[in-house]
């Protein structure tokens, strides 16, 4: 089921309007040159991601972001449109990151997500577990990175 939005807006949503089986989708942000060199330089200075005339003769071909400028990204439009701003109490991590494409400069990337499971916890009443499938994709449509997240929430109804 592909919903276009949720029906709860993300300043109000609470564990119970993570419905699993429900796919969102939100974006864009475009990939800019000097983000990709300034976030490479800083954490990930590796010359296919800092030095466009260098990285010409790289496997790549040209000037790619790190996959971890990548999952920064992601990590904002999941901020922005899906983790609630409410009740998210954080997250224990997520499992099974992957980089299935190189981002370009320019590229213009989305999320799709997919939630996966809800759990309420037996231990605490007031929180439960939401596991989702995040897939960040280019402005072709294509899947660049994948990953599975938990998030904490804080329930609304805790009977």
């Amino acid at each position: 089921m592909t919903d276009s939005k949720f029906s709860v807006p993300v300043e109000e949503r609470y564990f119970e309007d993570y419905v699993p089986g429900s796919v969102y989708e939100f974006g864009s942000i475009v990939v800019k040159e000097e983000e990709i060199i300034d976030f490479a330089t800083r954490y990930d200075p590796q010359v296919f991601h800092t030095n466009p005339d260098a990285a010409q003769k790289t496997i790549f071909g040209g000037l790619v972001a790190s996959g971890w400028h990548t999952a920064a990204i992601a990590m904002r439009l999941l901020v922005d449109h899906y983790i609630s701003h409410v009740a998210c109490l954080g997250s224990p991590g997520a499992d099974e990151l992957r980089w299935l494409k190189p981002v370009r400069p320019g590229d213009e990337l989305s999320i799709r997500v997919t939630v996966l499971e809800t759990r309420r916890s037996r231990s605490k009443p007031d929180q439960g577990i939401v596991r989702s499938f995040v897939e960040v994709m280019n402005q072709n449509r294509e899947v660049v990175m994948t990953r599975k997240a938990l998030s904490m929430m804080l329930c609304r109804n805790t009977t």
